[in-house]
């Protein structure tokens, strides 16, 4: 596994597995070393207040918001109302279309 493989990009969603708000999705808005990242989701985690992380306390996901990368690699800030839809657009699309997927299993029963 190379280190881009294991390191997490900016803006892309993460799920929070240690901690108080274990289970919740953030997106990475800053790097700060080869062991900690930023976390914000515009919503209890503003941008202006975000919550470092260790990279061992959190799960990847394939989804990296190009709105939210955009404006970090262009202005160095994002705002909380790109965040929040960011991560709403990746829970309802994203995790629906798996959930759907999931029903079956890629098998068909008949009882």
């Amino acid at each position: 596994m190379s280190e881009s493989e294991r390191y997490p990009e900016l803006g892309q969603v993460v799920q929070i597995l240690q901690g108080r708000e274990a289970g919740q999705f953030a997106i990475v808005i800053e790097k700060l070393d080869s062991r900690f990242v930023l976390l914000a989701d515009g919503d209890k985690r503003k941008y202006d207040r975000p919550k470092k992380k260790n990279i061992h306390h959190i799960s990847y996901t394939n989804f990296i918001s190009p709105e939210v990368q955009k404006s970090l690699l262009e202005t160095g800030r994002v705002t909380n109302g790109k965040l929040r839809y960011a991560i709403n657009k990746f829970v309802n699309e994203i995790l629906t279309d798996l959930k759907k997927g999931d029903q079956l299993d890629g098998e068909r029963r008949c009882n």
